[in-house]
């Protein structure tokens, strides 16, 4: 942050310029930096003097801002620069035929280090651009109507470590002042003007302009990672114009005074916080990689697949035998489906060879160090064993949590699972998880946190008690120790706002909310729909982002289905209530575009993609209860 800011003096002129000197650039700060009065802002009183253009550089302004009398240079530098290269141009005037001109245009030699700094500015607002054109606007839906009309609270970005930001949000929260577009302004040109947040949605940001005091009526919401958002004193080293609001530039006669006033000790952005969330939304995996991910028509074996595309670290994985490239996947990065070539043949998991013998042109094998590392176990001690009873998420229907089996112990800690009374004779819907996966509970989870224990298909003692069922099934319940049960600060509260996957329809991001938290368990709500499809996530799940993901990245949101859509499809939905076969034809959720079609009887099934399996910062025992 800078200790100050290059003064404006209205009436210096560029000859006793240079005796000043810019303020250098401290070490950054642990936390948000603090704007000091050390120096004047470059601020500009109301813009009635007309426009200016810089004879140097050529950039347009407000014509009081300029440097020198006559109003000819924008900044010191290039006042500098035209004064000792102004004869080098009339040199090559002559030599060229030309007439010298007090206005010729001036050759402006850079150092290295300036042009350097230069191209990297170039190549970020290239970066900005790209960015803001990829935005994906849903019509008709707003995530700060929907907030502030409801008074809803959303996620805090810190909760979710795996998306853009999450791991240096730092202190960012209401308060905090930027330098952002001044839209209520008649001038010609792109002016600025400093604003404060009001409130924090996700990425999201509600603010308001300096000056406004408590009149709200020109607030407004915008994402606080955008290309337009700039701590204070952006505009001060990037030679551009800060304009008051029209609304009330004639509230103070001296806004220079009100600003260091307003600005002293307040808190702004970080200096490099547009290189940051640029750095943190460059994603390892590229296209044309090859992976093993989970056939999602037989949850117990893999297949390869290819990166066809990467938004926001979601990756669009095509299985490498689709030759029109339909037959398709959507995961995160993150995700524990998804697996470096070789991986299913070292810990014994089934696979489904392809037909394609040697890799397509172009194609290459993702290295392993990129895929989510799982933590390491001991099973030479007590472990998992065949046949041992447990809970566990069930991957075809995520609302549920059922009576489940190991049915094979598998490398690495991988264990591959059956739903009791669900199961194809032939073991093709079992599924894998991992030991330590948040999916997966000991015999009693349920019904200690006051959870629906879903009991096996066909099983007539009702209600159901664990006990009974050990005793007639002659098995036993997987030990308690062997499960995870440490518990992060995860940061979430019930009734938080949030972008959240459907995980029966992966390609799909949804609006949300968390309605229940077990320990690390979060129930996930999709707004405008009935509870059945709620699905039970982990908090750390690469599947949970915070509100403003969808624009921030430009992947598209599903907005909260209207009471119209659900009215309609709520009797065909409770018809077709997951009548589960080895091809899932359970109900889906539909986007904002097939609201009025049918809903699909797909011939493939989706499913769970679990918590990545990370170490936390916090434990809690499984057996303590916890109010719903």
């Amino acid at each position: 942050m800078f200790d100050g800011y290059d003064s404006c003096s209205e009436d210096t002129s560029s000859s006793s310029s240079s005796d000043e000197s810019e303020e250098e650039v401290s070490p950054l700060p642990s936390s948000l930096p603090i704007i000091k009065n050390n120096g004047q802002v470059y601020t500009y009183p109301d813009g009635k003097s007309g426009m200016a253009t810089c004879e140097m550089c050529g950039m347009v302004g407000v014509r009081d801002a300029f440097y020198s009398k006559t109003k000819r240079f924008c900044s010191v530098s290039c006042s500098r620069s035209y004064s000792s290269n102004s004869k080098k141009a009339s040199i090559l005037a002559r030599l060229q035929g030309k007439p010298p001109t007090k206005k010729a245009k001036v050759l402006q030699k850079q150092p290295l280090v300036a042009k350097l700094a230069a191209y990297a500015q170039y190549q970020a607002t290239l970066q900005n651009q790209a960015k803001t054109k990829a935005a994906v606007p849903v019509e008709g839906f707003s995530w700060g109507n929907y907030i502030n009309s409801n008074s809803f609270t959303a996620a805090p970005v810190t909760c979710f470590k795996h998306a853009p930001m999450g791991t240096c949000w730092g202190d960012i929260a209401e308060g905090v002042r930027v330098e952002v577009p001044n839209t209520d302004c008649s001038l010609p040109t792109k002016v600025f003007w400093i604003a404060g947040i009001v409130k924090l949605a996700g990425y999201n940001a509600l603010l308001r302009y300096e000056g406004f005091e408590n009149d709200s009526s020109l607030d407004f919401w915008c994402n606080i990672c955008g290309s337009d958002i700039h701590p204070v004193g952006w505009c001060a080293t990037s030679g551009k114009p800060l304009v008051p609001p029209r609304t009330i530039q004639h509230k103070y006669t001296n806004w220079k005074a009100f600003l260091v006033k307003r600005l002293t000790g307040a808190k702004t952005l970080p200096p490099d916080f547009s290189q940051k969330v640029s750095e943190s939304m460059q994603y390892p995996f590229k296209t044309s990689m090859r992976v093993e991910v989970v056939d999602k028509t037989h949850l117990c074996r893999t297949r390869v697949a290819v990166v066809e595309s990467v938004i926001g670290g979601r990756l669009r994985l095509v299985y490498e035998e689709s030759e029109d490239k339909t037959d398709d996947f959507w995961c995160h990065m993150y995700s524990p489906l998804i697996h470096h070539i070789g991986w299913s043949r070292s810990i014994g998991h089934r696979f489904k060879r392809s037909d394609i013998t040697k890799k397509q042109d172009g194609h290459f094998d993702a290295p392993p160090h990129l895929f989510m590392k799982v933590k390491e176990v001991d099973a030479a001690g007590e472990w998992f064993k065949e046949g041992m009873k447990l809970e566990a998420i069930d991957p075809l229907n995520l609302s549920a949590i059922c009576v489940a089996t190991i049915r094979k112990v598998l490398a690495d800690g991988y264990l591959m699972i059956g739903i009791d009374g669900s199961e194809a004779a032939d073991g093709s819907d079992w599924f894998c998880y991992h030991a330590t996966s948040p999916s997966i509970f000991p015999v009693g989870f349920c019904e200690i946190n006051m959870i629906e224990l879903t009991p096996p298909r066909g099983y007539a003692k009702l209600p159901f008690k664990w006990f009974d069922y050990l005793r007639e099934t002659d098995s036993i319940a997987a030990p308690v120790k062997l499960f995870n049960k440490e518990v992060p600060n995860h940061g979430f509260h019930v009734g938080m706002k949030l972008e959240a996957v459907d995980l029966m329809e992966p390609r799909l991001v949804c609006v949300a909310t968390v309605t229940r938290i077990i320990h690390r368990l979060l129930r996930i709500h999709f707004d405008g729909w009935e509870e059945e499809y709620d699905q039970w996530v982990d908090c750390e799940s690469p599947d949970l982002y915070p509100v403003g993901w969808c624009q921030l990245t430009g992947y598209q949101l599903q907005p909260p289905a209207p009471q119209s859509s659900r009215d309609s499809q709520s009797s065909s939905s409770k018809q077709k209530k997951k009548a589960k076969s080895q091809q899932y034809k359970g109900h889906k959720k539909m986007t904002s575009l097939q609201l009025k079609e049918e809903l699909l009887d797909g011939e493939e099934y989706n499913f769970l993609q679990g918590a990545s399996d990370q170490e936390s910062n916090g434990s809690a025992s499984y057996y303590i209860k916890q109010e719903p």
